[in-house]
């Protein structure tokens, strides 16, 4: 019987002791059983690390690596460089997966060649409940204007390496983001799965909250345009406006007018 290639899933960790433990068990639980957790500690001050040392103790599928903190993309990569498997499921240290999105996924990647990501339906969860994360459907032109994969998809670790990873240099949030640019820019299909296999986790001190602002949405669209310009003008006729939505007909109108 063919084996079942290994999924490396990993976990970026910073101040997460409070929500690691559910995360880590949300994967043990799968029902795909080729798996490694690679949970990359990011100069947690808490009690992150003693937490996941202990995890590691019990379970031998789990390996701990740790750092200096050196942000989010920077302890993805690294736990991609270490990684074993030959396909990679980035998870966050607050969120969870249901137990048959590693196995459907890697039945997709594996039977579609063609097929570069595969993501699943979300909820968003706190203490209060959970409710539908409407994702967009994807397209290259909805990408351009917006992301629409969360971070937790799985991917080949041959991508990720022909892409350079992920940008340790977007401080400024969304660096998923800009990573699908990267990986989809020059084609290749994206699967979503008939159901809901990932659970976000809203927290108070949540990134996304911290990187909403107006300033860090004028760098992130600064930044985009400055590396994926061949993307954006073949997608949006012209660069990503901060007005997201009214890029295109914005820049078509500009080069009708010959401003651009």
């Amino acid at each position: 019987m063919h084996p079942q290639p290994l999924v490396s899933v990993v976990i970026p960790c910073y101040n997460q002791e409070k929500y690691l433990k559910e995360t880590v068990e949300s994967v043990l639980k799968s029902s795909y059983t080729s798996f490694e957790i690679l949970i990359v500690n990011d100069g947690s001050t808490d009690h992150s690390l003693a937490l996941a040392q202990n995890l590691a103790d019990q379970h031998s599928s789990i390996c701990v690596l740790s750092f200096e903190n050196g942000g989010v993309a920077k302890a993805r990569n690294l736990g991609i460089q270490a990684a074993k498997g030959s396909y990679i499921l980035p998870l966050d240290g607050d969120d969870l997966i249901h137990e048959n999105y590693i196995e459907e996924a890697v039945k997709i990647l594996e039977q579609k060649p063609s097929s570069k990501v595969v993501y699943c339906q979300a909820v968003k969860f706190n203490e209060q409940g959970q409710k539908p994360w409407k994702l967009k459907p994807y397209s290259r032109y909805q990408l351009a204007r917006d992301n629409m994969i969360f971070v937790a998809a799985l991917f080949r670790k041959s991508d990720w390496e022909k892409v350079g990873g992920f940008s340790e240099d977007m401080k400024m949030g969304r660096e998923d983001w800009e990573f699908w640019i990267k990986m989809l820019k020059d084609g290749g299909e994206v699967y979503q799965l008939p159901f809901v296999g990932f659970y976000y986790r809203l927290t108070p001190t949540s990134k996304r909250k911290k990187t909403g602002t107006s300033q860090k949405k004028r760098e992130r669209i600064a930044y985009l345009n400055a590396k994926h310009n061949d993307f954006f003008q073949e997608q949006l006729n012209g660069p990503l406006r901060i007005q997201r939505t009214w890029s295109k007909p914005y820049n078509t109108l500009m080069r009708w007018l010959g401003l651009l």
